[in-house]
């Protein structure tokens, strides 16, 4: 039996990491300063590159769509295995049409406003009025253009629900004041009719930034339909003796079967204020049980001045799966003799179903939350050459359904294997193998990278050899 250490390794893994904001709703936050080039591969855990940007960015004159200013950055992040996740918005207190002009000129009906003082006579940025037909028409329009571009995209993470309310956040209290339920489902519903395999995410603040609570009509909704939540207040409203944050509580709801995305404050805002706090970042992924938190500035200075809180983070956000005990035979017998693999037709006689063999071992998850993708525990055995001699998948046990716990107190799940080894093909030679461990898709292919040494490049660890016996 072996009990495997964890190395300490930053892991990029599906479905969790940081995402860099390579554009916050301006344009040169924050990806302005970074070479075409660097794609961030010294900052360690970084596995997606998020782009939020007003829709009159993306199609400034009807029907012609400037995609290169997603592609661009993108195909950066793509080219080095990562990925990419989404927000267009219809509103923005910076710029007076963040829905494009195009759309009031075409009749669209809306309102100027004042940020934080409400509706104007017709000075400040415009709003659309969230229901008005003509602005739905345009808009499903540019949905189902995006969706055709993303939606089952297998390099886009998630995207958000960005059309409604400020900055997309599914509020207008601050801005067009025309706050209302039936607005929010209404384009959660757009979203969901043009996006149906690609994760969906709402703000926190559809329900009210500061409101505390579990659980809120539109919060309940948006789980009903399979969009998950994103927090972006942590820290925003600070208070000396009051929350860095409002609604843990609320993804309570969320985090047992859908990664949660946080999001903190820009952080030079903080710094000049004197409220950065990176304590209470690593305490928001706990309490939120965080698969994804942003680089919410630019990344160079926030490496150089935060690394303990980003390898505090690192160590426990998302998922972090590994082998806590592993134990089996020192031998195991062939299945099929080496004369039969060549000589037969019709192997199937000269194969013996009963020369299996059990392996015991134990799993946990140090993260703070679910496993959501998945994955089948595998040993492979591997030649002096590294030639794939054995692939041997447990389907039973799901590494999803692990469960959680505080730092240090992981639960750990036992669980006994049955395998066979060359039963009728392909041949398989008597001698001493490499024995790698790993965890991926049902045919045996890895996917979960895992805190372990001697990694072969591929997301298969060694952990010792075993011994094949002739057949009889």
């Amino acid at each position: 039996m072996i009990n495997p250490q964890d190395t300490g390794d930053v892991l990029i893994n599906p479905g969790m990491g940081w995402t860099m904001h390579f554009y916050s709703n301006v344009a040169r936050n924050y990806g302005s300063k970074l070479e075409p080039s660097d794609t961030l591969e010294d900052f360690p855990g970084v596995s997606t590159v998020y782009l939020r940007l007003p829709w009159a960015y993306l199609e400034p004159e009807e029907g012609k769509y400037n995609w290169a200013i997603l592609d661009t950055p993108a195909q950066r992040w793509i080219a080095k295995g990562k990925k990419i996740a989404l927000r267009l918005t219809c509103s923005e207190n910076w710029m007076t049409y963040a829905t494009p002009k195009w759309v009031r000129d075409a009749g669209a009906k809306g309102t100027h406003y004042q940020y934080s003082k409400g509706r104007t006579n017709g000075e400040g940025p415009w709003d659309p009025f969230f229901d008005d037909p003509i602005f739905l028409e345009k808009l499903e329009t540019f949905l189902a253009a995006y969706a055709k571009r993303y939606d089952g995209n297998p390099n886009v993470e998630f995207i958000d629900v960005g059309t409604y309310g400020l900055w997309g956040e599914g509020h207008t209290h601050a801005s067009s004041r025309q706050d209302k339920i039936e607005l929010q489902k209404l384009h959660i519903d757009l979203h969901l009719k043009y996006f149906k395999k690609t994760l969906l995410c709402i703000s926190d603040d559809f329900a009210g930034y500061s409101k505390p609570g579990k659980r809120f009509p539109i919060t309940d909704y948006a789980f009903s339909k399979g969009v998950t939540l994103r927090d972006d207040s942590i820290i925003t409203h600070p208070r000396k003796n009051g929350p860095a944050w409002y609604h843990d509580e609320m993804a309570e709801l969320f985090w047992p079967t859908l990664p949660v995305i946080l999001e903190h404050q820009h952080v030079a805002p903080c710094k000049k204020l004197g409220t950065w706090s990176p304590e209470k970042i690593i305490a928001s992924v706990e309490a939120y049980h965080a698969s994804y938190m942003s680089i919410h500035g630019f990344p160079r200075p926030y490496l150089e001045e935060d690394r303990d809180m980003i390898d505090a983070i690192n160590k426990r956000m998302g998922y972090r799966l590994m082998p806590a005990a592993v134990s089996w035979p020192k031998s195991v017998t062939i299945a099929t003799p080496q004369d039969a693999f060549t000589a037969y037709k019709d192997v199937t006689p000269h194969g013996d179903t009963t020369k299996n063999f059990k392996v015991s071992w134990s799993w946990t998850n140090k993260g703070v939350a679910p496993c959501y993708p998945g994955g089948f525990p595998a040993l492979t055995l591997k030649d002096s050459k590294g030639g794939i001699v054995s692939v041997l998948v447990d389907e039973t046990l799901n590494l999803r359904d692990l469960e959680v716990g505080p730092i240090g107190k992981a639960p750990v799940k036992e669980h006994a294997s049955e395998f066979i080894v060359g039963l009728y093909a392909p041949t398989t030679k008597p001698g001493t193998y490499d024995l790698y461990i790993s965890v991926g898709k049902r045919d045996g292919t890895p996917t979960i990278a895992m805190p372990l040494k001697d990694g072969d490049g591929q997301r298969r660890y060694k952990i010792g050899t075993i011994e094949l016996l002739e057949g009889k």
